[in-house]
């Protein structure tokens, strides 16, 4: 497993009862030319959860007393919809959340949310009301188990749903990349069987010349 990689997360849940929250709410478009390495973790949410001077709005969830270091965000469904923008997983990581937990998710988002160690929990539309009812007043410690794929909170055990592929990259810290890494022996495999079973498909027609790197167009 890598440093990335988890298996087990403990943290602060906190309640986000909205729906269709898209990845421009999540992070505005005018926020992405600020270079990574600087955190966007400050811009996470930020027309949410700030005024049009930039002042904290003290009733946001996750501005409210006791909210401080929330790591598992509970929202509604349809989360993080619209553009494909990876910066809005990069403004949920730098600010500190590991897992959002809701009914839907955009399917692009998700997916970036994998490759960057964020995992996204699916559950139904009523354990996700029931989640928020319980956090309406306050954020509550929970524990997120991705061996038992669970939620475990004060007398409740959570089953969430999360694709095996999506499941393992987490636990190891993999991208597309690294998976694509840990089935080099198979690849090589392949290409050698092919090359034997298929040693035409190799040859290069007549005229065709195979430029190098340091070849000029």
């Amino acid at each position: 497993m890598s440093a990335r990689g988890w298996q087990h997360h403990e943290g602060l849940a906190v309640g986000l009862p909205m729906d269709g929250i898209d990845t421009d709410q999540i992070i505005p478009a005018r926020f992405m030319a600020t270079p990574r390495d600087q955190g966007y973790g400050r811009f996470l949410l930020h027309d949410l959860r700030c005024d049009a001077q930039g002042a904290a709005r003290p009733d946001f969830a996750l501005n409210r007393a006791g909210s401080a270091g929330a790591s598992v965000l509970v929202a509604g469904r349809n989360f993080g919809c619209g553009s494909s923008r990876e910066a809005a997983v990069y403004a949920l990581v730098d600010y500190g959340i590991r897992v959002v937990v809701a009914p839907s998710f955009g399917d692009i988002f998700a997916a970036n949310a994998v490759n960057n160690g964020l995992c996204p929990a699916q559950v139904c539309e009523t354990t996700s009301a029931s989640m928020l009812d319980a956090l309406a007043e306050a954020p509550r410690r929970v524990s997120v188990d991705l061996e038992s794929c669970e939620i475990i909170g004060p007398a409740c055990r959570i089953p969430f749903a999360l694709d095996p592929v999506w499941r393992h990259k987490l636990m190891e810290g993999w991208d597309d990349i690294d998976l694509t890494r840990a089935y080099s022996a198979d690849i090589a495999a392949f290409r050698d069987r092919d090359a034997q079973a298929r040693p035409w498909a190799r040859l290069r027609p007549p005229g065709i010349v195979q430029r190098t790197r340091t070849d000029r167009v």
